[in-house]
Formats: structure tokens, sequence, C-alpha cells
């Protein structure tokens, strides 16, 4: 069990009373959510930190080039 401010209890159940969800139920994908955020900020700063290397950041450039290569492979989407 977790304890949270009257004022987020209210709204969640006012989300709730709104969506025809249950309070879990919106819990559940609050926090899904807040997890890939904080996955996609881990890589945004990965991403940046990479950026203020010259020789790192060229080398993702590389790479990137020799993926994107790949699309014009000749084979069909599926």
């Amino acid at each position: 069990m977790i304890r949270v401010p009257d004022a987020t209890h209210d709204i969640l159940r006012e989300l709730a009373a709104e969506t025809g969800r249950s309070m879990q139920d919106l819990l559940v994908q609050a926090v899904e959510e807040l997890r890939r955020q904080h996955i996609f900020d881990l890589a945004n700063a990965a991403y940046a930190a990479m950026r203020e290397n010259s020789d790192e950041w060229q080398e993702e450039l590389r790479e990137r080039r020799l993926w994107d290569a790949t699309l014009a492979d000749g084979l069909e989407v599926e």
C-alpha cells in the first residue's frame, strides 16, 4: 500500500470517474508512462554527452549512415 496526498487522491478519483477506469489501472498506466519517459530522458542525456565528445559523435553518425544503407537493401517491407 502507498500513501498519497489527499489532493492527489482526489485527482485520481476524478480521473477514474471521468474515464470509467479503476484508480489502480490509472496508477499502473501512470507509472509505466513515467518509466518510459525516464528511459527516454536517460537516452537523451547519453546522446547529449556523446555530442560533447567530437570523436564519439562522429562515430555515432558514421554508424547511423551504415544503418541507413540497409533501408535501400531491396527487401520488401514486411
